[in-house]
C-alpha cells in the first residue's frame, strides 16, 4: 500500500513500457502523489475520476508533459504551476468545480485542445484569448451568458462547444470567427439566429433544444443539427460531413486525435431516424 506521496505499486510497471505514460484514473487519491511530479520525462498523465481536490505547485516539474487528463475530479482551482508546462498540448478539465482559470493560464502556448465542460464558469476566461494556437475548446455545461468581443483573436480555433450554457442571444463575436469548422450551441435559450452564411469555413452547426422555430441561414456545406434541420438538408444534394465527438478520444495517437477533434475523417455520425445525429459523441470505447 503506497502512502499519499508515493507512486502506486503498478506505476513502475507502467513506466517500464517506455511510453512515458501513467494511468491513475479511478483511484481514490484526493491529491496527486508528490512522486509523480518527479517523473520529469512523463509525457501523458491520466488522473480522471480520482477524487482530486487539489494539485501541487510541483506539477510544473513535468516539463515534457503533452497530455494531462484531470476530468471528473473535485478541483476548485488550478495552481500556477500547471500554467508552466511548456509542451502541454491537451488538457482535460471537464466535470470539476472550476469558476475561473489562473491569469498565467495564457502561458500554455503549446495548448491545442482544452476541454473544460461541466464546470461553474460564469464568464469566458480572458487568459484563453491569448491562446492563439488553441484549436479545440470544449466549454459545454457551464454558466456562460456572453462571449468577449475579442474572441476572434483566437485565430487557431476550429471547434467550439458551447452547449448547455445560458445564451439568450447569438453572441455577436461568433460572426467574426470565420475559421470555425464546428459550432455547438445546443441547450441554450436562443430565440433566433443572424445570417450565418458569412462563416464560410463552418461545417457543423448544432442548435438543438433552443426555443427557435427553424434553422438559420447557412452555406449549403454546413451540416445542421436541430429543429427543422432534417427538412432543410433534405432540400440539398450535398454529402454531409461526419460529426466530431464531444468527448476526448484517448485511444487515438496524437495526430489522429487532433484530426478527430477538428472534424476530420475519424469522426462518425451517431443519430436516430427522427432527428438526425443528436449527441456529438466519440465511437464506443474511445471516450472517457
Amino acid at each position: 500500500e503506497s502512502t499519499p506521496d508515493e507512486l502506486p505499486s503498478d506505476a513502475e510497471e507502467q513506466l517500464r513500457s517506455g511510453e512515458q505514460q501513467l494511468e491513475l484514473s479511478g483511484r481514490r487519491l484526493r491529491r496527486l502523489p508528490g512522486a509523480v511530479c518527479a517523473l520529469g520525462r512523463l509525457q501523458k498523465l491520466y488522473v480522471s475520476g480520482a477524487g482530486l481536490r487539489e494539485l501541487p505547485e510541483e506539477i510544473e516539474e513535468l516539463r515534457e508533459l503533452r497530455i494531462l487528463a484531470l476530468d471528473s475530479n473535485k478541483l476548485e482551482r488550478l495552481p500556477d504551476g500547471l500554467c508552466r508546462l511548456p509542451r502541454l498540448a491537451r488538457l482535460y478539465l471537464g466535470g470539476n468545480r472550476l469558476r475561473a482559470l489562473p491569469a498565467d493560464f495564457a502561458q500554455l502556448q503549446s495548448l491545442r485542445c482544452l476541454w473544460i465542460e461541466g464546470n461553474f464558469l460564469r464568464r469566458f476566461p480572458r487568459p484563453l484569448l491569448r491562446l492563439v494556437a488553441l484549436q479545440s475548446l470544449q466549454m459545454g455545461d457551464n454558466r456562460l451568458r456572453a462571449l468577449p468581443a475579442e474572441l476572434p483573436r483566437m485565430t487557431g480555433l476550429r471547434g467550439l462547444w458551447l452547449y448547455g450554457n445560458r445564451f439568450e442571444e447569438f453572441p455577436p463575436a461568433l460572426l467574426r470567427m470565420g475559421r470555425l469548422h464546428i459550432l455547438d450551441l445546443d441547450r441554450n435559450r436562443l430565440g433566433g439566429f443572424p445570417d450565418l452564411q458569412p462563416l464560410r469555413a463552418l461545417r457543423v452547426f448544432s442548435y438543438d433544444h433552443n426555443p427557435v422555430t427553424g434553422p438559420p441561414r447557412v452555406a449549403d456545406t454546413v451540416f445542421l443539427v436541430g429543429e427543422g434541420a432534417v427538412e432543410r438538408m433534405a432540400e440539398r444534394d450535398e454529402p454531409t460531413p461526419r460529426v466530431p465527438p464531444r468527448r476526448p478520444a484517448r485511444a487515438f495517437e496524437d495526430d489522429e486525435e487532433e484530426e478527430l477533434l477538428i472534424g476530420g475523417a475519424g469522426a462518425r455520425v451517431l443519430g436516430n431516424s427522427a432527428g438526425g445525429p443528436r449527441a456529438l459523441e466519440a465511437p464506443p470505447g474511445l471516450g472517457t
